[in-house]
């Protein structure tokens, strides 16, 4: 960033082109009387040498010079050095050639023969007008700066938010502990094997971790009970998905893929699925994807309706193929088998815990806001 207010203080320092030596030498005599550090260039060529090897705030040029004139100058000069101030001279007084030139940044034009008072007060603007879009733009780097760490304390006070649901949901449910972690990062798998935008690779990730927040509105007696449940238990605690898109839906207005997640994940291709009870494309993909996702962690993890044994990897990965078509996505169950066959996920780091934890090396689910985003953002780009 440049430091205007230094800098303002600083002595001017220009450089004189003109292939006149006689006018030259007296416009830097002049400008030297007048505090002013100066450079001498003879052609275009020499000028762009001496802004090479020197800090100069101002150019005062002539127009028509051999070699490189002085309109060409102008353009390279605003596109090597745009802080620096271009003040154009000319023997041809035309009003063409004065508008081109600012209109190619020059900050003023004056026709030969000069007066070197009028010169003076030229070069003086000049300055002024420098110094004011200098400072336009540090306030301008100033207040992005500004807004991009608002930006992210505003992220920081979502996450924590994210994180406080998600930290309730594990103090009620000890199954769930790690669970939406291993969702979040098998459904960011198979969103990456889809070749999805990147974007999109986040917000299923975030949607993952999230997804099962619902479930801080079902009884804990119908959350853990062993064995199977009744009707009843089952319709209750599929009510997760809507409690927990109403829940989300104030927070994730802006990643609304994410949120398709939380309310979706239970659809199934066949129209036999819940809460809206949608069908095959119907259902976004995103939802689709979540669903093997968290159906293959569901297989492969402990519940306290199956206690003591979870599915292994070939009996899961068989129920898939099974009803790949009917209860879940063909694309998205052959995306993840792949991902499978692959070694994405290595089977052996599976160690499980009582409490269905998974071993070191794998997801588990952060445990505070500072956490939570850069660990999601990894499973979008890892």
């Amino acid at each position: 960033m440049i430091d205007v207010p230094r800098r303002s203080l600083e002595r001017a320092t220009c450089l004189v082109v003109d292939d006149e030596p006689r006018l030259r030498q007296a416009l830097v005599r002049v400008l030297e009387k007048d505090g002013y550090l100066c450079y001498e260039a003879g052609t275009g060529l020499e000028a762009l040498d001496v802004l090479a090897e020197n800090s100069v705030s101002l150019v005062l040029s002539d127009l028509r010079m051999p070699g490189m004139d002085g309109v060409q100058l102008l353009k390279v000069v605003r596109q090597r050095y745009p802080e620096i101030a271009m003040v154009m001279i000319s023997a041809v007084d035309d009003v063409d050639t004065a508008v081109n030139c600012l209109a190619d940044g020059a900050m003023d034009y004056l026709p030969k023969p000069c007066h070197l008072e009028e010169v003076r007060q030229r070069l003086r603007q000049a300055l002024d007008k420098r110094r004011l879009v200098l400072e336009a733009r540090e306030y301008k780097d100033t207040l992005e700066r500004r807004v991009n760490e608002q930006q992210r304390r505003i992220e920081s006070l979502f996450f924590t938010s994210i994180q406080s649901l998600a930290d309730a949901l594990e103090a009620k449910d000890r199954y769930t502990r790690g669970h939406s972690g291993r969702v979040s990062y098998y459904a960011s798998l198979i969103a990456r094997e889809l070749a999805l935008p990147a974007d999109d690779v986040w917000q299923v990730a975030l949607g993952g971790h999230v997804h099962d927040i619902g479930k801080i509105g079902v009884r804990e007696s119908v959350l853990n009970k062993p064995g199977r449940l009744t009707d009843d238990e089952y319709e209750h605690i599929m009510t997760h998905t809507m409690v927990g898109w109403r829940i989300l839906a104030p927070l994730l207005n802006e990643t609304p893929k994410a949120l398709n997640i939380v309310r979706w994940h239970h659809e199934r291709i066949d129209g036999r699925g819940g809460p809206d009870h949608l069908a095959g494309e119907h259902i976004p993909l995103e939802a689709r994807i979540t669903a093997v996702a968290d159906s293959f962690d569901a297989m492969t993890s402990r519940r306290p309706y199956r206690p003591g044994f979870w599915l292994p990897l070939d009996t899961a990965m068989k129920e898939l193929r099974t009803h790949r078509g009917t209860q879940w996505d063909e694309a998205v169950v052959d995306a993840f088998l792949t991902v499978v066959e692959h070694g994405a996920i290595d089977w052996q780091k599976m160690n499980r815990t009582m409490d269905g934890d998974l071993g070191d090396g794998w997801p588990h689910a952060p445990t505070s806001a500072s956490t939570v985003a850069p660990r999601v953002a990894a499973l979008a780009t890892s």
